[in-house]
């Protein structure tokens, strides 16, 4: 019981030796900082750019982000149904899924190249 008095007591004691110096402390006050200008545009666009076009007889939407191409939407003519042709990585070509599902795509790092 004796012990848990005297934490107490020092715990007491540091908050108020702690404040003691808080208090003597000269704290200034600081310039006030200016927003970001209004005109700041980032470059990265949260949105795809989509460009509808005819191939033959289908439609094709293609899908940009920062004006790289990375999914292509075929629809063939008379309702056929819809595929995608989606780019797995900057070397290798398009794979194609059906469906509007998302596909399972395997993170690929470049290590090294020679």
């Amino acid at each position: 019981m004796k012990i848990q008095n005297k934490i107490k007591a020092f715990l007491l004691a540091t908050a108020f030796f702690s404040l003691n110096v808080m208090a003597e402390k000269k704290l200034e006050i600081l310039e006030e900082v200016k927003p970001p200008p209004k005109n700041f545009e980032s470059d990265v666009v949260e949105e795809p750019q989509i460009t509808i076009t005819k191939k033959g007889s289908d439609t094709v939407e293609e899908y940009r982000i920062n004006g790289e191409l990375y999914m292509m939407k075929v629809t063939p003519p008379a309702g056929g149904p819809s595929y995608y042709l989606l780019k797995e990585d900057q070397d290798a070509g398009w794979a194609r899924y059906d469906g509007p599902s998302q596909p399972l795509t395997v993170p690929k790092w470049v290590i090294f190249r020679f």
